[in-house]
Formats: structure tokens, C-alpha cells, sequence
């Protein structure tokens, strides 16, 4: 009977050994987390592996190879603004301070580029460091980059911003929505009914053409050459800056049918752009696409702070938002180096790209912002 006893419990350590190694949904931390702790390492984790001190900008691998993307750069700035605004700390107003230099002459001397998307990224990225910093250069340099941004409409497809100067045929979510949000913003803070105009007519393009009204989905683009809109493609990036653009919208004119939108735009993604296996937000990829999930993150942790935002809504989005922030910190990061893979549940090696360590930096920024609010622990 021993034996036997012996035998079965051996059995009993062996299943649970196995479910503990499986890829199963959790619902709280195994143990505490630290989110103001976790958003420290990792922020500064992006600039110990990523920054370039000699050419003042973000490398694309954190291998050393001075390899330079302008787009993911403006996401590069937004997490250092995040951190100084958190911790206040010189050493990343003097990281934002060289950005402004680094990036700008990396770009050709220049914060134009032959890309709409990537300028508004920039632009975006450069009024919240004018913000932050109160300094009139990145103020001037967003202005700049707005007015040329505007530039993209024209009357192919009916409207809408380009993708790119040599395309302006493809009217993509990703150059719509991020202009729509800079319109908006700039409104806010400056007053000028233009850009009201301006955010209301984007906004209202890329629903007509990009948006499914029915489940949320935001299609990637429409040729207008050939009429076609590609519905197959639906990234988690576009459904941040949709949700973010209607979220500007609402605060500009209290409209409710702007935070249906929101709401819509971001249920979509939580039902849909997520792993079946543990209802993670999905792998994406590497590349452009590993920056995705992080874009959509910062506009979705708007969203749980509209004070108007229902109570029950929020709390469903906070339980989302922690459960995957738990499990890239403490299923998904590589601890020696604060390193984080393009999937939150598996940890990535000693090598990663600037997008993957982007998307973790900016949900650990969340979090920890989420934690200040007192709606996290």
C-alpha cells in the first residue's frame, strides 16, 4: 500500500510539474510585481542596449550595429518621455535633448520623410517632449512635420492621408489615424479651429472606408487605384491609433458615439487579435510588426483613464492590460539584460530588435501608470 502511495504521489508531482510548464492562462500574479520597479529596469534596459551616444539616436538591434529606422525612433522618444514624466530624472532629459539632434540629422538634416506614418509617429512623439520639457524646438519641429503631413490628403479614394509621398493612392489606418490624433491634439492645446476641421474630416474618412462598424475591426488600407481595401490585414497598431483618434474626439466634443467607437475598436482587439492558448495579444512578428502591440497599448491605457469610460469596462481593461503585463514580466522577460522577445510569454535570447524592447517598455510604462492611479497592485 505504501508503495502504491508512493507511486501515485510520484504521479501527482510529475502532472503538476508538466501543467506548470504548459501555456495556460492566468488570472493574478504568481508573485507581486513591482510595476514602478519593473518600468524603471526596462526603461532604462532601452537605453543601456539601444542608444547610440555617438550618433544620438536608437539602434535598430541592441548588437551594437549602428543601424538607424526613423519611425521606430518616435516610439523610442515616446517611452523616454514616459519615464522622465514618470521619475522627473535628468538623465533622460538629457537622452530627449540629444534625440532631438541625433535623429534629426540621421534623417537627412531633416524631420520630413518620404513616409506620412513615420513622420506622424515624430510628430506625436515632439509635441508630448514639448510638454514635458516646455522646450520651443520640438513644438517648432511637430508644427513643421503637421504641415507637411497635410499635404498627404488629395482626392484619391475620396480623401484620406497617404501612406507615402511616391504612393498617394494608398490610403492606409496607419497614416490616417496617428494624423488624426496629432490634429486633435494640436487643437486642444493651441486652439485652432483648423485643426478641429482637419481631425473631424481624417477621422471621419477612416471610418467611412477602414472601419468595420459592425465588430470594430479596422481594415489597413484602401488603393484607391484599384477600389480594393484590405481587410485581411488587421494589426493591433491600427486598432490603438483608431481608438485613439476617437478618444481625442470625445474629449474635443463630448460626443458619446467617438467613445462607442473606442469601446467598439478595442473589444474587437481583445476578442480577436489575442493567442487562443492564453489570450495573450498575439505575436506580430519581428520587424515593424514587433512594435505593433505597444502602440496599441498606449492608446488603449488612455482609454482605462477616461474618467467617462464605464466602471465595468474599465475594470474588464485593466484585468487585460495587468494579465499581460504579469506575463511578459514574469514569464516572458529575459532578467539578465531586462530584455523582451516579440511574443509576451516566451523570453527572447541576448539578441532582440528595438521594436520588440519598445512594445515591453511601453506596457511596463503602462502598468506602472495604471499602478500610480491605484488601479493595479
Amino acid at each position: 500500500m505504501k508503495k502504491f502511495m508512493f507511486i501515485l504521489l510520484l504521479l501527482n508531482m510529475l502532472i503538476y510539474s508538466c501543467s506548470k510548464n504548459s501555456v495556460t492562462p492566468v488570472t493574478k500574479a504568481e508573485t507581486s510585481v513591482d510595476w514602478i520597479a519593473a518600468a524603471d529596469s526596462s526603461s532604462l534596459s532601452l537605453v543601456d542596449n539601444f542608444w547610440n551616444g555617438t550618433g544620438k539616436y536608437f539602434n535598430s538591434v541592441n548588437n551594437g550595429v549602428a543601424d538607424f529606422q526613423y519611425w521606430p525612433n518616435g516610439h523610442a522618444l515616446d517611452v523616454l518621455i514616459d519615464a522622465y514624466t514618470r521619475t522627473n530624472k535628468s538623465s533622460y532629459l538629457s537622452t530627449i535633448n540629444n534625440w532631438y539632434d541625433g535623429v534629426k540629422v540621421k534623417n537627412g538634416n531633416t524631420f520630413l520623410n518620404e513616409f506620412y506614418d513615420d513622420m506622424e509617429w515624430n510628430a506625436l512623439a515632439m509635441i508630448r517632449a514639448f510638454n514635458a520639457t516646455g522646450d520651443e524646438k520640438f513644438k517648432t519641429a511637430s508644427a513643421d512635420v503637421w504641415t507637411d503631413i497635410k499635404s498627404g490628403w488629395n482626392t484619391q479614394g475620396n480623401g484620406g492621408i497617404a501612406w507615402r509621398k511616391s504612393q498617394l493612392y494608398s490610403k492606409n489606418a496607419c497614416s490616417n489615424g496617428p494624423a488624426c490624433i496629432l490634429a486633435a491634439r494640436f487643437f486642444q492645446q493651441f486652439k485652432i479651429n483648423e485643426d478641429k476641421e482637419w481631425a473631424l474630416k481624417i477621422y471621419n474618412w477612416e471610418k467611412e472606408y477602414l472601419f468595420n462598424t459592425s465588430n470594430g475591426a479596422v481594415y489597413d488600407n484602401l488603393n484607391a487605384t484599384t477600389g480594393e481595401i484590405q481587410k485581411s490585414w488587421i494589426f493591433t497598431y491600427n486598432q490603438g491609433t483608431f481608438l485613439g483618434s476617437a478618444l481625442e474626439l470625445y474629449k474635443i466634443t463630448g460626443e458619446k458615439g467617438y467613445l462607442n467607437d473606442a469601446v467598439k475598436a478595442t473589444d474587437y482587439t481583445l476578442n480577436n487579435l489575442v493567442n487562443s492558448n492564453d489570450q495573450l495579444l498575439k505575436d506580430e512578428g519581428t520587424g515593424d510588426g514587433a512594435l505593433f502591440k505597444g502602440v496599441f497599448v498606449r492608446y488603449f491605457t488612455q482609454l482605462i483613464l477616461l474618467p467617462d469610460l464605464a466602471d465595468g469596462t474599465r475594470t474588464r481593461y485593466v484585468n487585460f492590460l495587468k494579465y499581460n503585463a504579469e506575463m511578459l514580466w514574469l514569464k516572458g522577460t529575459n532578467k539578465n539584460q531586462v530584455l523582451f522577445g516579440k511574443y509576451w510569454g516566451i523570453k527572447p535570447g541576448s539578441e532582440i530588435q528595438l521594436g520588440e524592447q519598445l512594445s515591453g517598455a511601453m506596457l511596463m510604462e503602462a502598468a506602472a501608470t495604471l499602478s500610480n492611479k491605484k488601479l493595479i497592485q
